[in-house]
This record gives structure tokens, sequence and C-alpha cells, in this order.
């Protein structure tokens, strides 16, 4: 492509502002060591970028292989702008982590398909508890944060089309 009709092109950009958005974080209580601290990273995300706390509800789940069916029924409810699932699977000497992470995340793309509502994966999928600590809050940031960021934007871009 030539620079003239690079110039002409129409390109979409989010805006990182919650402003008048409603949002639903479904956070597991399992390892709820990190998902607490996932918790507290996502909400000072949302406040930080203009989100007023009343249009924040936080439901809790047991686990995150709980989390989908919760969030495909606050999405189909119509009544949020996005959804954030939140929560902490550490691998252990079984493969069971694997199954859970793989089919969570399924079906969390799944339902945002579904119901055009963006359904945010900010499950924290870790080899170990240092790789968990690191990604709730030390030195990888914190990946509640990252996943209200991202669900910021996917709302303003969704609402720019």
């Amino acid at each position: 492509m030539g620079k003239e009709s690079e110039m002409k092109m129409k390109e979409i950009n989010g805006q990182i502002n919650a402003k008048g958005m409603k949002f639903a974080v479904v956070v597991s209580r399992f390892n709820s060591f990190f998902t607490e601290q996932l918790l507290r990273g996502a909400v000072d995300c949302f406040l930080r970028h203009d989100g007023c706390s009343d249009d924040l509800t936080v439901v809790r789940v047991p686990g995150a292989n709980e989390s989908p069916v919760v969030a495909g029924k606050l999405a189909d409810g119509g009544s949020y702008n996005a959804i954030v699932v939140l929560g902490a699977v550490i691998q252990g000497a079984t493969p069971h982590a694997d199954l859970i992470n793989g089919t969570v995340a399924r079906a969390l793309a799944n339902i945002a398909i579904k119901t055009d509502v963006p359904v945010i994966n900010g499950i924290v999928c870790t080899q170990n508890l240092e790789q968990a600590i690191e990604r709730s809050g030390t030195k990888q940031g914190n990946k509640g944060w990252d996943a209200v960021m991202t669900a910021i934007e996917t709302v303003d871009v969704l609402r720019s089309l």
C-alpha cells in the first residue's frame, strides 16, 4: 500500500474512559489470596478511568470452573456493557488445571460471541505459586487491572462501530 492510500483509511480506536459503563466482575473464591488482589486491581482500574462504583457489580463464585455459567447469565441479562472474569488456576501434579483453563476460556469466548457482550478472561493461569504472585500485583503487574482496561477499550470500540 502506498502512503496516499494509508492516509485515507478509516481507523477506529477505543478510548480508555469507563464513564457511564456498567461492568460485572465475576471473581472466584478459590485461591482467594490471588483473586482478592486481582479484584482490587480491577476495581482500582475501573474507578481511576472515571467509572462509578454504583456501576460495578461483583459476583463471587466458588471457582474458575463455575464462572462461565454465571458470566453467561449476566451477559444474557443485558444490564452490563462488559463482564470481567477473575480467577487463579495454578498447575498441580495432574493435568486438571489445563482442563479447567481450556474449558473456561472457550466457554467465555463463546458467551461473548453469542451475546455481543465482551466477556474478558482475567483468569491467571500459572505453572506455580511464584508466577501467580507475579501476575496478581507484583512484578508482572495486576491481571485484574489489565482485564478491566481491555473491557473498557473493547466496549468503547463496540460503541464506535
